[in-house]
């Protein structure tokens, strides 16, 4: 399943979109991509409910930069989700960068996964020192790690929309943690972020 990204011009995106410099996740993520290391599970890109949110929380915020998560020996796009999720970062490029420096006390990370609901978990922006500090790269991706743990766990006895595509089922049997690795979160609304991942091929 191919991720297709399309540029328009400026006058002739949809309103709706946000303003946001540079490339997406997603662009990024296939730039460094080769058919071995998997597939970008495809998502939608998170859009709030109502106009006015639209409004108030994407279109009238000047968004980030996507947080990136590189490997190092060899160099390649992503950490895989049980890496980050028991404390493997060795190869983590810049993982003790600060992350959220100057957002409130937590974010939420949201997954738009083909064949479910849209879903959200918060996680903290700070550490538990005295005073806190903004997490670090490689904390950050533990704990998205989690927040897709518990996202697999929810959806493990959920059915799939009528829809959907069986080959993105997640759950034993199914895709699970292990099969996936992190390349990056997209800042799509104010406190919002969303999370990509691969699918990873073979075993």
């Amino acid at each position: 399943m191919q991720v297709q990204t399309v540029s328009l011009p400026n006058d002739l995106r949809p309103a709706e979109h946000p303003r946001q410099a540079g490339p997406t996740v997603t662009e990024i993520a296939n730039e460094w991509l080769s058919p071995s290391d998997g597939i970008l599970v495809p998502q939608k890109t998170y859009r709030p409910h109502t106009q006015s949110d639209r409004r108030r929380y994407v279109d009238e915020v000047e968004l980030e930069p996507p947080i990136m998560f590189f490997t190092q020996n060899p160099h390649r796009c992503g950490i895989p989700l049980m890496d980050a999720l028991n404390g493997r970062f060795m190869n983590l490029a810049d993982r003790d960068d600060p992350m959220f420096v100057n957002r409130g006390p937590s974010v939420s990370i949201r997954l738009m996964w083909p064949g479910y609901t849209q879903w959200s978990k918060q996680i903290p922006t700070r550490d538990f020192r005295t005073p806190p500090q903004p997490v670090t790269r490689s904390k950050l991706a533990k704990n998205v790690a989690k927040t897709i743990q518990r996202f697999m766990q929810d959806m493990e006895r959920t059915p799939m929309e009528e829809d959907a595509v069986p080959q993105w089922r997640v759950g034993s049997g199914h895709i699970q943690l292990h099969d996936l690795v992190l390349v990056g979160l997209q800042h799509v609304s104010m406190g919002s972020w969303q999370a990509y991942v691969v699918l990873r091929q073979g075993p």
